[in-house]
């Protein structure tokens, strides 16, 4: 009997020894994030940022689970940053432009800076992150940036050059609408989801933006010329944050993962950025869009225009205690450097 118990113990504590892990497992509540972004479901950053979430669930092995909502459903774009930090969602993407003062040291990278590449763009936009730490940002997690490529003059009429932006109306946003003022062209702030319309009826001459939603909007259809030319090429940076709140309660196991997903998705939505502007460049030659390359003479006079805008900047930084001199001095010096 002794013997039969000795036994009987041994299998209990064996069985106990495997079931344990699976109970633990089983009863670990499974962390739930909600992740608002703008760009729409069936876009490539879209998807890229919906693979971002899937990802931590496979590190994660399911400990944690990303609901994804694309397409402005949960919070709309001019509110998602308040929205991660009320809780409304717990992590978000946005333009920092949507914002207009809300992140004052950061909108450098929105200067009409010589951009060349979205690789270019979302690599600053990242290291400016890590030199200055803004505290413009100290109410979220940040996860990552990203920037789109070079942003250029594109107009429904066959144009030679930035001169024959002069008089023209654009649609631009509030942090590049200087850009279009000193070429002697009529900014417009219209919402990209209104554009196409404002091109096709008529409100709008052209558009300031990135060759990437030429094709993706469709506004080929009405575009005519791109005015390539790299002295006033701007980003748009873009956030990706999480609740502060909700980033402290996650394991350290777990923000560990993130940490490391978030440095590989720098890379990879850089060079999404480039491929897209890349298969949109190549798509406008196709369907006839002319493509007015600036020559370096060019160019030159065009820098001489941006210089005003830059020096505003600094000037506004200045006035609020903001370090924008030095800023400015190390994103041109990073682009100049990392062609």
């Amino acid at each position: 009997m002794k013997k039969f118990m000795v036994i009987f113990g041994l299998f209990i504590a064996l069985t106990l020894m495997i079931a344990l892990p699976s109970l633990t497992q089983a009863d670990e509540k499974v962390i739930k994030l909600k992740y608002s972004n703008f760009f729409p479901p069936s876009h490539k950053n879209s998807i890229l940022s919906e693979q971002w979430g899937k990802e931590i669930e496979k590190r994660t092995n399911g400990r944690v689970k990303v609901t994804y909502f694309p397409g402005s459903t949960l919070t709309p774009p001019t509110q998602t940053y308040d929205s991660v930090v009320k809780g409304i969602a717990d992590i978000g993407q946005s333009l920092v432009g949507y914002s207009p003062g809300r992140f004052p040291l950061t909108e450098v990278l929105a200067l009409p800076l010589g951009y060349s590449s979205g690789i270019q763009a979302t690599n600053l936009t990242n290291e400016f992150y890590r030199k200055f730490k803004p505290k413009e940002f100290d109410d979220t997690q940040v996860m990552y940036f990203h920037g789109h490529g070079p942003g250029f003059f594109h107009t429904k009429k066959v144009i030679s050059s930035i001169d024959d932006i002069k008089g023209l109306r654009i649609k631009a946003n509030a942090e590049n609408a200087a850009i279009v003022t000193a070429v002697g062209g009529a900014p417009v702030s219209l919402p990209i989801t209104e554009t196409y319309d404002g091109l096709q009826k008529g409100l709008i001459d052209g558009v300031l933006l990135p060759i990437e939603p030429i094709k993706g909007w469709k506004f080929f259809e009405m575009i005519r010329t791109t005015v390539e030319n790299y002295a006033m090429a701007y980003t748009a940076p873009i956030f990706v944050v999480m609740n502060k709140d909700k980033w402290n309660s996650l394991p350290k196991d777990i923000q560990e993962i993130i940490v490391q997903i978030n440095s590989e998705w720098i890379v990879k939505q850089g060079q999404q950025w480039t491929d897209l502007d890349r298969e949109s460049k190549d798509f406008c030659v196709q369907k006839g869009i002319r493509m007015a390359v600036a020559t370096p003479e060019q160019e030159a006079q065009t820098a001489d225009r941006m210089k005003p805008i830059l020096a505003e900047y600094v000037s506004g930084m200045k006035s609020k205690g903001l370090p924008g001199d030095e800023a400015l001095q190390f994103c041109r010096e990073y682009i100049r450097n990392n062609r």
